[in-house]
């Protein structure tokens, strides 16, 4: 009797099964004349060659469906199995990821549209404006289609550690466990753009790396996606620093707030050194955002309004 073995690598298990194993129940259905079996990652099937051959191909279209849309429905199911020809992705207009249960990510303001526009046409880009905008979380978005796109075989996400009126040395825990709270924000942002499992799957080859700016030093990233969050709080040196990190193939995006700046007083801000010296250089494109691009709870907007109006309070 013929063996096939299919792996499935980086899909979410629990998605590919479905609840109760519900999608794989229906999946055997379409196939009574060879024996299927999955257990965790790996799928056997034992019976005629041809009928396996044809069992292969619809398993990796539904492999390649919910490696793209993060779903798969018992009518995604029919539809590839049932369908000779199974059709090409779907373009929908603005559409920069489906995340998590297929959840469409796309620009939600002029600005973030502007933002996307300026990465298709430069290889870094600065992203600049108040907090609530939606920087951080549409570069992200950017990195995760040009992954899924294999425009770049990784994503690297880097801020700088550098403490908002508090202090690192009394946190609890190795450097890991005192560095995860600043870097939060970006895990939280991939969690909803990629299953756990295969985040998980992601993180552990490498392929996905979040780290704090100190450990970009030496280094040359090729091939990547990479985004410096938080950047107004970076030094003028480790701003030259991280800039010229960037290999071949590779992607930046700095996103940061000018007026957020939690340096020691004496200390220059490498984010709006770098908006002066490199203003005119070609190829490096410049995003500014303000109070108006604001998505969060309505009271943010008003509250950055208030700051701005009141000439009295230093907003660094």
């Amino acid at each position: 009797m013929n063996e096939l073995i299919i792996e499935l690598n980086d899909v979410s298990l629990s998605e590919f099964y479905g609840e109760h194993n519900r999608n794989f129940k229906l999946l055997k259905t379409y196939f009574p004349k060879i024996k299927i079996v999955g257990r965790d990652s790996v799928i056997q099937a034992f019976g005629p060659e041809e009928i396996l051959s044809v069992f292969e191909e619809k398993v990796k279209h539904l492999i390649d469906h919910l490696g793209h849309y993060n779903k798969l429905s018992e009518r995604d199911i029919e539809d590839i199995v049932m369908t000779e020809n199974v059709k090409k992705h779907q373009h929908i207009d603005g559409v920069l990821v489906h995340g998590v249960s297929g959840r469409i990510i796309k620009p939600q303001t002029d600005t973030q549209r502007e933002f996307v526009a300026k990465m298709s046409k430069n290889d870094m880009v600065f992203a600049l404006g108040p907090a609530g905008t939606g920087k951080t979380y549409t570069a992200v978005a950017l990195a995760v289609q040009a992954l899924k796109n294999k425009e770049v075989k990784r994503i690297i996400i880097t801020r700088p550690a550098v403490e908002a009126g508090e202090n690192l040395g009394f946190l609890p825990g190795d450097l890991k466990d005192k560095l995860d709270p600043y870097l939060q924000p970006l895990y939280d942002a991939l969690r909803d753009m990629i299953p756990y499992e295969k985040l998980v799957g992601y993180m552990e080859k490498g392929v996905i790396e979040i780290a704090p700016l100190a450990f970009m030093r030496g280094r040359t990233l090729d091939n990547a996606f990479v985004i410096l969050d938080e950047a107004q709080n970076t030094t003028l040196a480790q701003m030259k620093m991280f800039l010229t990190r960037m290999g071949r193939y590779a992607h930046f995006v700095i996103t940061g707030d000018p007026e957020q700046i939690d340096l020691p007083s004496k200390q220059r801000s490498g984010l709006v050194n770098a908006m002066h010296v490199l203003k005119d250089v070609k190829g490096i494109g410049f995003v500014q955002f303000d109070e108006k691009d604001v998505i969060r709870h309505k009271l943010v907007k008003r509250i950055i309004e208030a700051y701005r109006a009141d000439k009295d309070i230093s907003l660094k």
